[in-house]
């Protein structure tokens, strides 16, 4: 009786350290999303078993975030009264019967179930790792793509992040390295230049807001200040109130590169009106 029980008990011993680690799932994965893609053949099947193994690896619920958000989407070719849309140029130029240009995007589409599970991953992920920076991002930039050129729930998020660093002050990390405050400056202002390349009024609004508030956070943050100078001399077309930011921006920085060209330009602007 004692053979067969320590038989069992070895059988046991060699069953529980063949189990695979979250480790050895994470790289798995990462091998079949780069040779099929994040929603490609056999992915479910492994965050599965990942998921039934460690139900709370925040890697597994980002890897889930990703295949559902990839699943999701799709793109269709179509028509858009604009020059550019979401920033982009047309894929396709056509004539009409008279003679003005019919241009075509390619547009990404979404299914609203599938998006939603993959807000839930992503959500429950920070909910377990609220210090990880990047899941807060995953989330701005799934819900930007979402919105196409209304991103009103994007910049809600953003601002609640911001709001978030400013009250609880958390010690974000990235990449396993603590982030620093001008990092997490310029995160935010990547977003901005997100928002600011859709080129519709409400992302121009987006842009706006989130740069008025990052400059109550850091009032001599010269990125933004140009952003405020961007935004009413690009979507306002208002060169006088966008000039005053410039010069802003100068006053804390002279060297500022961004605040030189664009005073450049409206000057110039100005010589022209004169003439």
């Amino acid at each position: 009786m004692k053979r067969f029980l320590a038989v069992a008990a070895l059988a046991f011993c060699l069953a529980a350290s063949a189990q695979t680690t979250a480790e050895q799932f994470k790289a798995r994965y990462s091998k079949l999303v780069a040779n099929v893609g994040e929603a490609g053949v056999g992915v479910e099947y492994l965050l599965d078993k990942w998921a039934a193994a460690y139900p709370d690896d925040t890697d597994m619920l980002e890897a889930r975030y990703q295949y559902y958000f990839a699943k999701s989407r799709t793109e269709e070719v179509k028509r858009v009264d604009a020059a550019k849309y979401l920033g982009q140029k047309p894929v396709l130029t056509l004539k009409d019967s008279l003679g003005a240009d019919v241009n075509y995007f390619v547009v990404p589409q979404f299914n609203d179930s599938l998006f939603r599970m993959s807000q839930k991953c992503i959500e429950r992920a920070m909910e377990l790792r609220p210090d990880l920076i990047r899941y807060r991002f995953d989330k701005i930039a799934a819900l930007t793509a979402y919105e196409k050129d209304s991103p009103d729930m994007a910049a809600t998020e953003m601002l609640n992040l911001i709001d978030y660093d400013q009250k609880a002050r958390p010690a974000w990390i990235a990449d396993g390295e603590a982030v620093t405050r001008e990092e997490f400056e310029g995160a935010v202002q990547e977003y901005c230049f997100v928002f600011y390349r859709i080129g519709s009024a409400s992302s121009y609004e987006s842009f706006r807001v989130i740069s008025e508030r990052m400059l109550k956070v850091n009032p001599r943050s010269t990125l933004f200040l140009n952003n405020l100078g961007a935004y009413w001399q690009v979507a306002k077309r208002n060169d006088k109130t966008a000039a005053k930011y410039y010069k802003k921006a100068l006053k804390i920085d002279p060297s500022d590169a961004t605040a030189k060209a664009n005073m450049a330009v409206i000057e110039r602007n100005a010589k022209k009106k004169k003439k």
